[in-house]
């Protein structure tokens, strides 16, 4: 099962649908596709969409699911990698009204970079992307949190 999840953002994201829909349709994706729509309003006879699930049904499709393709938000990619699960970002752009800024782009890019996601900028071309999923190794998260903890307990006690 492939988990998609869009966020809890008021803005749609129709475009990594329709992309995921194409990617059904052209065989890239054969496996059942359940979905976390959000208030993105979509219909499809390829995926289950559902719009707000509680969080112990969205851990459970995160625990269960071949891999997560996401929204590029933070939450979402952290909640894969730190599940390790492979995860495809796919950036929301301000130049479709699917976010207030690009933001999303620097975050995709910069997991990506670090090798722990593979990105997609055009949800387009997420069958391709995800012919590569099988071979790719993400790298494994490690947190700062104790490091900065560290640093700030230093800090306060001098």
């Amino acid at each position: 099962m492939i988990f998609v999840t869009l966020g809890t953002q008021d803005k749609s994201f129709k475009r990594l649908l329709k992309g995921i829909d194409k990617a059904i349709n052209e065989g890239y994706i054969k496996e059942k596709v359940i979905v976390q729509a959000g208030l993105t309003e979509y219909k499809s006879k390829n995926m289950e969409i559902l719009k707000l699930i509680p969080m112990e049904k969205f851990n459970e499709y995160i625990a269960k699911c071949s891999f997560l393709i996401t929204h590029a938000g933070v939450g979402s990619i952290m909640t894969g990698i730190t599940n390790h699960k492979k995860v495809v970002a796919v950036p929301r752009k301000a130049e479709y009204g699917e976010h207030t800024n690009d933001h999303q782009i620097e975050i995709a890019s910069e997991f990506a970079k670090l090798g722990y996601i593979m990105m997609v900028d055009n949800p387009n071309d997420i069958g391709k992307k995800i012919k590569e999923i099988k071979t790719f190794e993400p790298k494994e998260f490690k947190s700062n949190n104790s490091k900065f903890c560290k640093i700030i307990t230093n800090f306060i006690d001098k």
